[in-house]
């Protein structure tokens, strides 16, 4: 999939099949659209085009509004590519754009730009300059200008609930991330940079790789989950997913008042991930966060989550490892938490 971020990077002089959208989540009524903008492009003998924004609208109209995006751009981007588009269109969001009337931003972008044969969105698509344009908008520029439009029909869920953004983030908010996957149709992931914490964990036997500060994506809510940290195999391009039991929350236990995510990968004393950026992926919440009255409580909870982790996975158990074992942090007197 070819990425555009400015029109004069546009290097295609084919007919297009355009899909636009924040597509935040990729989730599965987006898919939907996307998987119809490619296969009418391959009926027209066209290419298939999404135009999507950065920043987020939202952040650009109410930066206040502490709108946090399901998944970073790349990771978008990736979901996208997945479906078979032959590009899409960054197009970045700023009074350039949101000032351009319907019909200005329909010539720019659509005909002058992608030769577009048709155009195809969802039911609540609306665009231009105060959002005043509609499908019925889009649908009369079309007659002007030549192209078709396409509506794709909301889906539903069993319960009747349309898909949508916002439920993903009501879900996660819930730390419900098996229901926020079936929302979207794949498991939610974050991204972040490892950070040194406290050694508390690694002097108890469950050495953790600490995320803090500028984490991309929604943080699901506090509890304890079961769930793959990711990391970039050094000098490949390959990925390696390694089985985690992953806290997210303050550590009450210990008083503590900074929201954390620490992932301790099962069974592994020898990793050393300070610095790297890794993603954490989140299957299905083990429990909720608490605190205990003893600390061979906490311990003998932490062994159990291990246990369910690994169950939910479906990989073999792993018990604490040895605090001396733990290699991290080795190297310039840095400490695994």
């Amino acid at each position: 999939m070819q990425i555009w971020t400015s029109l004069k990077e546009i290097t295609t002089h084919h007919r297009c099949v355009v899909t636009i959208g924040n597509f935040d989540g990729m989730h599965l009524g987006h898919k939907k659209v996307i998987a119809t903008c490619v296969e009418r492009a391959r009926r027209n003998h066209a290419q298939s085009v999404a135009i999507t924004f950065d920043p987020h609208p939202r952040k650009v109209h109410n930066p206040n509004s502490g709108l946090q995006l399901i998944v970073p751009l790349r990771d978008r981007l990736d979901a996208m590519d997945a479906t078979g588009l032959d590009a899409t269109f960054v197009i970045h969001y700023d009074e350039s754009i949101y000032t351009l009337s319907p019909e200005d931003f329909v010539r720019i972008y659509l005909v002058e730009a992608l030769n577009v044969v048709e155009v195809v969105v969802g039911e609540d698509f609306r665009f231009g300059c105060g959002n005043v344009g509609t499908i019925d908008t889009l649908r009369s520029l079309g007659r002007s200008y030549g192209f078709d439009v396409v509506m794709v029909t909301d889906i539903e869920a069993p319960e009747g609930r349309r898909w949508s953004s916002s439920w993903v983030r009501e879900l996660l908010a819930e730390g419900d991330v098996a229901g926020a996957a079936r929302v979207l149709g794949h498991l939610h992931r974050i991204r972040g940079t490892v950070e040194h914490g406290y050694k508390r964990g690694r002097e108890l036997g469950f050495p953790t790789a600490n995320l803090r500060g500028d984490i991309e994506g929604v943080v699901p809510g506090d509890g304890v989950y079961a769930g793959w940290l990711v990391r970039r195999v050094p000098d490949t391009v390959a990925a390696e997913f390694l089985p985690a039991a992953i806290s997210v929350g303050t550590n009450p236990q210990f008083d503590g008042v900074e929201r954390t995510v620490e992932a301790h990968v099962l069974g592994r004393s020898d990793l050393d991930l300070y610095d790297e950026q890794v993603a954490i992926t989140f299957v299905a919440r083990i429990r909720e966060m608490m605190s205990f009255d003893t600390l061979e409580a906490l311990l003998l909870q932490m062994d159990d989550d291990l246990r369910s982790t690994a169950a939910v996975l479906g990989i073999s158990v792993a018990t604490r490892v040895d605090p001396a074992s733990v290699t991290a942090g080795a190297a310039g007197n840095r400490h695994l938490s």
